[in-house]
């Protein structure tokens, strides 16, 4: 950091939590990214709510805000009615449903999501919700503290199109092993991976939050951190992405954009009053947990990093040149035209 960095520019994370500082509610902090308040206190007067079906996983606390949108009045307020339907981490038949209309959008990992997209999924990306969430660890006595001593290892994943393995796949390629022969991936279904990590059946487990970070923070003589997707280069790039139907973004691009501004400042919300969020998540939470375990967790998270428009698509961009680096996509896939078709900027519409 150089000495003029207490002169910069104040980030967005700073001026939410200076407002949370001060009482302030997020949604006062986020009247800025609304539809308008006339139009909005037309809607609502006029009982006109919008109904929306949005597709979401209750088991990630990183997409809790969602539950706070939802909670707090944040969809009614941009005129949506909005039904939440939990699909899990069954991310096929999340975006197939976005894709085939039956519900209207949905919000998941970049790096399970992107694949699909690049296979013909008609749903258009239109905001970034949060950066972080993924870890790579593993237990002290294996010695292992950096990528590079990975090389020859097993590495537990949940399953073989993990996010996580993505991710990771990526940062193992940027430091020289080949991540497709260098290091062998092990499926295990998340309950098994620390068991087979105390047997010496892998070397390091590549999994989320909360559970990873419960590892660390509980078990800091047995758990070290490789590396997560908040490092290496990584610090400012999305991790989750809000997705709707390429349908409704041509046919109804003012629900569209209602929707992606309700997301955006229930982040803001979350940046703000993170308890709140750590409340919508707490029925899903690892059995013992407090709120103030799970608002550990996302203030460890970026929910402050939200990009959309040409910022959006240029971190999709980013992201198909290192998939497309691991063979993850295909060599034909031209990167920027990737994240030309499958982004959408609604907000200036």
């Amino acid at each position: 950091m150089t000495d003029s960095a207490p002169f910069a520019r104040p980030n967005r994370r700073g001026l939410l939590k200076a407002a949370a500082g001060f009482g302030l509610a997020a949604p006062f902090i986020g009247a800025g990214l609304g539809l308008g308040l006339g139009r909005i206190a037309n809607a609502q007067s006029a009982g006109a709510l919008t109904k929306v079906r949005f597709a979401s996983n209750a088991s990630a606390i990183c997409l809790a805000p969602v539950f706070v949108a939802k909670d707090h009045g944040i969809f009614e307020k941009y005129g949506l009615d909005v039904e939440i339907v939990n699909f899990g981490a069954s991310t096929e038949a999340l975006l197939e449903a976005i894709a085939t209309g039956k519900a209207e959008g949905g919000v998941g990992m970049a790096l399970r999501w992107l694949k699909a997209l690049e296979q013909g999924f008609d749903v258009k990306v239109t905001a970034g919700t949060h950066g972080g969430c993924s870890r790579l660890v593993t237990t002290a006595n294996t010695g292992i503290t950096e990528l590079s001593q990975l090389r020859g290892k097993t590495i537990g994943v949940t399953d073989l199109a993990a996010p996580g393995k993505n991710f990771f796949s990526i940062l193992l390629h940027k430091a020289r092993i080949n991540p497709e022969t260098d290091v062998t991936w092990k499926a295990f279904s998340a309950d098994v991976l620390e068991i087979a990590a105390d047997r010496g059946e892998i070397d390091a487990i590549a999994d989320g939050d909360p559970k990873a970070f419960f590892w660390l923070r509980d078990q800091p003589e047995k758990y070290v951190q490789i590396a997560s997707n908040l490092d290496h280069g990584f610090e400012n790039r999305v991790c989750c992405i809000a997705g709707l139907s390429g349908e409704l973004v041509r046919e109804r691009p003012e629900t569209a954009q209602a929707l992606t501004r309700a997301l955006l400042e229930a982040q803001d919300w979350t940046v703000a009053k993170p308890e709140d969020a750590a409340r919508a998540f707490l029925p899903q939470a690892p059995r013992g947990r407090s709120i103030e375990d799970l608002v550990a967790v996302l203030q460890d998270q970026t929910h402050d990093h939200t990009p959309t428009g040409v910022s959006l698509r240029d971190e999709i961009a980013l992201y198909a040149e290192e998939l497309r680096e691991i063979n993850v996509f295909r060599r034909s896939t031209d990167p920027q035209g990737f994240a030309d078709r499958v982004y959408a900027d609604v907000l200036s519409t």
